[in-house]
């Protein structure tokens, strides 16, 4: 486990999604009702950026085509995206968010 600090708690708001790079990797930490959930900051579908997209609950939708993904689980609900996003599980540590990158 390579658990990585990437925000402070207080960062993103609920409802909003922030994006945070990882080395090479492009995270977006979605607040879901006060809950972060932790993905890929890319659309599956056609590699556009989620974090552009809006937060419904638990959906991200891609603001380019439309897709839609459940953020607390990485699963696409809508075409055209068929493919899940990936996913890294989220530990509050105090006031630190940190991400496990080697999921």
């Amino acid at each position: 486990m390579a658990l990585v600090t990437i925000a402070k708690v207080g960062a993103t708001a609920p409802g909003t999604i922030s994006v945070h790079e990882v080395g090479d990797l492009r995270i977006a930490l979605c607040n879901v009702n006060g809950r972060l959930y932790a993905i890929d900051d890319v659309c599956t579908h056609d590699g556009g950026s989620l974090d552009q997209g809006e937060l419904e609950d638990n959906l991200v939708e891609c603001p380019r085509h439309g897709a839609r993904f459940d953020v607390t689980t990485g699963r696409p609900m809508t075409l055209p995206a068929v493919r899940p996003v990936r996913t890294y599980p989220v530990e509050v540590d105090g006031d630190d968010v940190k991400v496990d990158v080697t999921s």
